[in-house]
């Protein structure tokens, strides 16, 4: 697992509970580079949202989206969880 899969069940438990499991994999999966945009935005955005560290979910997130192949591998995390 990379540095930052331990907040893929926090991330997952929220799509969850607002119905955008199955959404937000198809949005993963679907907006291929499209994501490394998305995730400039939350970089930009951070500071809005809280104080900027390492540790931040709002980095990990940006990280996350800035790798295909995280995205891709968070993309089939929530499919997953989908069908539990």
């Amino acid at each position: 697992m990379g540095e930052n899969h331990h907040y893929w069940e926090k991330w997952a438990d929220f799509l969850h509970r607002w119905g955008l499991l199955a959404p937000a994999s198809t949005v993963l999966e679907a907006a291929g580079p499209l994501t490394a945009v998305v995730a400039q935005l939350v970089y930009f955005g951070q500071p809005l949202f809280s104080r900027p560290s390492p540790e931040s979910q709002w980095q990990a997130l940006a990280e996350m989206l800035e790798n295909q192949a995280e995205s891709r591998s968070f993309a089939a995390y929530l499919r997953e969880e989908e069908s539990r």
